[in-house]
């Protein structure tokens, strides 16, 4: 006899709808499994009591009292001793004697030293002093003094010789000029007319110092130029 199959009853065609209905229950188990557990989990936040452990552990710093000085040691008691005399016993008389006993030490007075006067200025020749030797006019006079006064050597002339000679020369207390000499020179006539021209000139008013009249080097150029 055939066995006929029920094409409803049929459990071939259906086989991987089957599958896959239990690949996905299984995972909706896995899901709810997973979900249950974290859910039970309770987290405990530690930072509180670490703060609270770390509170407790912090030790008070010790303050070490100040101990007050020693107290100053006391001052040594001098004990004064009296001498008791019986009135009969002699005292010896001592006599003392004062300045104003002796007249002629009370009027005695010592006199101090009258003060030293300055000592006068030396002959020291200055170079720099507070008020500066001047020629009678100023300066415009002195060099209109040396235009008149120099004479230019036929000699040089005839040579062509020409050149600033530099005189130095010291003007004393009184005013009056010495010691010229040439400092630097161009030609034995020119500066031998340089010479004669300041030797020549009239007195200055002297420079002073402290308000007093010194000696004062001075240095005084004399051109000569051909024309």
């Amino acid at each position: 006899m055939e066995i006929k199959k029920n094409p409803k009853a049929d459990l071939e065609k259906r086989k991987l709808t089957f599958v896959l209905i239990g690949l996905t229950t299984i995972l909706a188990a896995l899901f709810v499994a997973f979900e249950w557990t974290t859910s039970n989990v309770v987290k405990h936040d530690n930072a509180g009591l670490a703060d609270v452990l770390f509170e407790e552990e912090i030790i008070p710093p010790t303050v070490q009292e100040a101990t007050p000085p020693p107290p100053p040691p006391p001052a040594p008691v001098i004990e004064e001793i009296l001498t008791i005399v019986d009135d009969e016993k002699e005292i010896e008389q001592v006599e003392i004697q004062t300045y104003e006993d002796d007249q002629n030490k009370a009027q005695e007075i010592i006199a101090m030293p009258a003060p030293a006067e300055e000592d006068e200025v030396t002959n020291e020749i200055f170079t720099v002093v507070e008020d500066m030797p001047m020629f009678p006019g100023g300066e415009s006079a002195l060099l209109s003094y040396i235009g008149k006064s120099v004479k230019y050597p036929v000699i040089a002339q005839e040579n062509g010789i020409q050149g600033r000679v530099i005189v130095s020369f010291v003007v004393e207390k009184d005013g009056s000029v010495a010691d010229a000499t040439v400092v630097r020179g161009v030609d034995p006539s020119l500066d031998k007319e340089a010479l004669r021209v300041v030797n020549s000139m009239p007195k200055w008013t002297p420079g002073k110092q402290r308000g007093k009249p010194v000696r004062v080097k001075y240095t005084l150029p004399v051109t000569f130029r051909l024309q």
